[in-house]
């Protein structure tokens, strides 16, 4: 990405008017399924490199506009479902996952550490989610834990557990580790393939949500 993208996309994410959820979907790339449509020859394992480069771009150059956009957008007080706090609730998740990512460059343990804990304390699920999501997708080894720990309080909440599965199958994949990962979930005592709510969190946000994990080079 060139600098006058970057210094663009840091302008939205700065602007004092533009609303929150307007500036989450600006900065949010297109999907590696919608890339791939544009094109005419589609490499998925390519498609996603160039796209994860950017995603890794995108939160390294605009580190300390991560910082300040999560700082100002965090605390939303009490829930409340309107759209302008589900707009900051989205942004504030946004910079989380991008500070978390940026720190696996940086080897820096702050943001994660601070997305664990917002794991932990939040008061709603959009919060928990966006901070697990955070922890899951920038391929954070505290994920492990916040994953343990999301499942042990809503195993009985079938809902919540489909968007538990769909996340680890639809998880960046790192040299491979998603199959093995998605072998695991299918063999897990909650995933019953008759259930086709779960059925779909794990198969198809494997096979069609994360093109890059199923089309693997050894057709695995």
């Amino acid at each position: 990405l060139n600098d006058a993208y970057i210094q663009a996309m840091r302008s939205v994410l700065r602007h004092p008017t533009l609303d929150a959820a307007f500036k989450e979907l600006v900065l949010t790339l297109p999907s590696e399924t919608y890339i791939a449509e544009q094109l005419d020859v589609v490499d998925p394992q390519r498609i996603h490199a160039v796209r994860e480069a950017m995603r890794l771009q995108l939160a390294t150059a605009l580190q300390a506009d991560w910082q300040w956009a999560f700082g100002v957008h965090q605390d939303n007080g009490a829930y409340r479902p309107d759209a302008v706090s589900a707009g900051r609730r989205a942004l504030a998740g946004m910079a989380l996952a991008n500070l978390c990512l940026a720190a696996t460059q940086s080897g820096d343990t702050v943001w994660p550490g601070k997305a664990l804990q917002r794991f932990k304390s939040a008061a709603n699920m959009t919060d928990r989610a966006n901070a697990l999501q955070a922890l899951v997708t920038s391929g954070h080894a505290l994920a492990a834990s916040a994953l343990a720990r999301f499942h042990a309080q809503f195993k009985n909440e079938e809902l919540v557990l489909d968007k538990w599965f769909a996340l680890q199958a639809g998880a960046p994949d790192r040299g491979g580790q998603i199959l093995p990962a998605v072998r695991q979930l299918m063999a897990q005592p909650d995933f019953n393939i008759r259930n086709p709510n779960r059925a779909r969190s794990v198969i198809f946000s494997y096979c069609s949500a994360n093109p890059a994990a199923f089309h693997r080079a050894d057709a695995a």
